[in-house]
């Protein structure tokens, strides 16, 4: 079953780190626990009419938190940096943020 790209990429992460990346022509996203480096990169491609070299992924756990006598986990996610070829234009979204 194809998954659709809006599917794949979920969200721009907007750090200090992941800014200083922009750069370098990389890009970090907050993707879906179950997408592939592949997947990722064809997601780019087709949401932002970019060439993608390189896909990283990390894979964040759950931080264990307290709120009084409750406690628990938060939500595991995934995250990806996405390097762009030297030829590639920038993602416009990120590079307005400069």
């Amino acid at each position: 079953m194809k998954i659709a790209a809006q599917d794949i990429i979920l969200a721009p992460v907007i750090t200090e780190a992941s800014m200083q990346g922009i750069a370098a022509k990389k890009y970090t996203f907050k993707v879906a626990p179950n997408a592939t480096k592949i997947d990722i990169a064809r997601a780019v491609e087709e949401l932002f009419g970019v060439e993608v070299a390189k896909v990283n992924t990390i894979s964040v756990r759950g931080r264990f938190r307290r709120k009084g006598m409750n406690s628990g986990y938060t939500a595991a996610s995934k995250k990806a940096i996405v390097t762009l070829t030297a030829k590639s234009k920038g993602i416009e979204f990120f590079e307005s943020m400069i």
